[in-house]
């Protein structure tokens, strides 16, 4: 997967959590960022990771997203590897 495929899926996954009823808020409770600096890192590689770890670790995000965007489990692990190689 290139770099660029797996910034695509982290926005997807952003914009997913932003349309979400608790997903944003939620976000920005567990980063301790407010709207303004969480816009402000969505182009970051790490924050990106950060947001595809979170759906990752939360069952019921990972395939309501998946679903919603037709993205398979396997693209979102992969892409929060692309985004944070040395998170091994």
């Amino acid at each position: 997967m290139t770099p660029e495929t797996a910034e695509t899926i982290a926005l997807k996954a952003l914009a997913f959590l932003a349309e979400s009823p608790d997903g944003l808020h939620r976000l920005m409770e567990l980063s301790g960022l407010d709207l303004v600096t969480l816009r402000q890192r969505a182009a970051e590689p790490e924050f990106l990771s950060f947001v595809l770890s979170w759906i990752l670790g939360e069952e019921k995000l990972l395939t309501e997203f998946c679903s919603r965007d037709d993205v398979p489990a396997r693209d979102v692990h992969l892409a929060q590897h692309v985004l944070a190689p040395n998170e091994r």
